[in-house]
């Protein structure tokens, strides 16, 4: 029975994913999901109590793999320049992946408090990761940095999103050009 429910649960998971990537936080309904994965409406209730906790578990279920992604191509990478441009490459090549697409509707959606507090911790070892880059390529304020760097990053993560005249290549190697003439100050 457990491991039914635990089935179930991931099927909604799943299903959540390709409702937020497909439509963004409007689409993730209920109804959908029930939809999506041939259940009662009400069983949908019994995994989780809102839109808010579906959000919270997924966000709790991708976003450590998303960012272990992004800091194995840190670590690969040699020098703080490397680092950087490994950071903002890594991120926007998860853009087409589902689970990455969940996770960027979920952060410009509204969330509820944990929600919210699950993606900063896991954005956390980013910003330290990229931060200590940062201080390495000698900034003062390597957090402040590290923020309005990731506002580079969101910003060609939108642009590509909107599947913009620009080729999403062109996105990529622009947004590091910035980020690495930005971090060089």
């Amino acid at each position: 029975m457990a491991e039914h429910r635990s089935m179930q649960r991931a099927a909604l998971l799943d299903a959540a994913r390709t409702l937020l990537s497909e439509g963004g936080t409007e689409a993730l309904t209920f109804p959908a999901l029930a939809e999506r994965t041939g259940l009662a409406r009400s069983s949908v209730y019994e995994y989780f109590r809102s839109r808010a906790a579906v959000v919270e578990e997924l966000c709790e279920v991708d976003f450590p793999v998303w960012a272990a992604e992004v800091e194995a191509s840190m670590a690969a990478a040699d020098g703080a320049d490397a680092k950087v441009e490994a950071y903002v490459r890594r991120q926007l090549a998860l853009v087409g992946d589902r689970r990455h697409r969940a996770v960027v509707a979920i952060s410009a959606s509204e969330l509820d408090a944990g929600a919210r507090e699950k993606i900063r911790a896991a954005h956390g070892a980013l910003v330290a990761m990229i931060g200590e880059a940062l201080a390495d390529l000698g900034h003062t304020e390597p957090r402040l940095a590290a923020m309005l760097l990731q506002g580079v990053v969101d910003a060609a993560v939108r642009r590509i999103e909107l599947g913009a005249a620009e080729d999403p290549a062109a996105i990529t190697d622009a947004a590091v050009a910035m980020a690495l003439r930005g971090v060089r100050g």
